[in-house]
């Protein structure tokens, strides 16, 4: 059974029998690792690049190219733009579990951020870790239909990234979120959404100490935004500002069903965790506001016949 590594694509890549696998996938494939890596290297599994930045450079848009970093792979990221991800319709993969997953490290400049700068752009398996204080949104969605599945954002140390993803795309995609926010005051909220129509947030688990709302649509309404539904998504606001979820007023879509909040003060603050006047919420929605209680469903104003 004849074996690549992938240095041409799928289409050429492995075969068994003579007979390609996945032969219909057009793009091609790269690989990226930090660790045993060069910019002057071919960009194949035996000699990969250094950075995804280059990588994503070597790209041809629309033709549905891969690069994957391999396990222990690290991007540090000084600067605004420092990882661009401006060619449309590319897949970057993060091999690796825990701690050997690729990690995007954001230091140096507040300012520092990967933008993503063309539509149809997903990303998948991936830690992104903030490790300089007042971060304004590392990760700055810009185009639309971009996808971020089953990857973490992680503050590091003291820092305390004030928005870590901020977004003003349509049709934003989150599946499979962990946020791990710092306890200390210092974040605002964990992912600032601007307008956007028919974006998507599920599945997900987010931690931090928020002093406006874990979720937050912000400027312009968002318009058919999704927030939770699938399997059971979690909450944890450590701010004594106990909002959850707040959105513009003027935001349509649906909240819930299946999220679980978790406040910070024991207070009359189950109604106001969640804010957003349009929207609609479906229940199971479960708030509990001090240790060693049972939750209680979300007492908004519910539908009669």
């Amino acid at each position: 059974m004849p074996i690549s590594n992938f240095p041409n694509g799928f289409a050429d890549g492995v075969t068994i029998r003579g007979v390609p696998l996945l032969s219909a996938y057009p793009g091609k494939v790269y690989w990226v690792s930090s660790v045993v890596g060069s910019n002057g290297n071919a960009g194949t599994f035996e000699r990969p690049w250094a950075t995804l930045d280059y990588a994503v450079g070597r790209c041809t848009a629309n033709k549905g190219d891969m690069i994957v970093a391999l396990p222990g792979h690290v991007e540090t990221v000084t600067a605004a733009g420092g990882l661009d991800l401006d060619v449309a319709g590319i897949c970057l993969l993060g091999l690796g579990t825990g701690s050997l997953r690729p990690t995007v490290n954001f230091t140096t400049a507040v300012g520092a951020d990967m933008d993503v700068d063309a539509a149809n752009i997903t990303v998948v398996n991936f830690l992104f870790t903030g490790s300089v204080d007042a971060l304004t949104g590392p990760i700055d969605v810009n185009s639309a239909d971009f996808a971020m599945i089953n990857c973490e954002t992680r503050d590091a140390g003291s820092a305390q990234a004030t928005d870590f993803i901020v977004s003003a795309g349509d049709r934003l995609f989150i599946d499979g979120w962990i946020h791990r926010g710092a306890a200390a005051a210092g974040a605002d909220t964990a992912i600032s959404i601007i307008a956007g129509d028919g974006c998507t947030i599920k599945n997900f688990w987010i931690d931090g100490n928020f002093a406006v709302a874990a979720i937050e649509n912000v400027t312009a309404a968002a318009t058919n935004l999704t927030i939770g539904g699938g399997e059971p998504s979690y909450i944890r606001t450590r701010n004594a500002n106990d909002i959850a979820i707040t959105l513009v007023a003027t935001a349509t879509g649906n909240v819930g069903p299946n999220i679980y909040i978790r406040l910070q003060d024991d207070a009359t603050n189950v109604t106001e965790c969640l804010v957003g006047a349009d929207m609609q919420f479906f229940t199971p929605i479960e708030v509990v506001n001090a240790d060693g209680e049972r939750s209680t469903t979300w007492d908004g104003t519910q539908s009669t016949g």
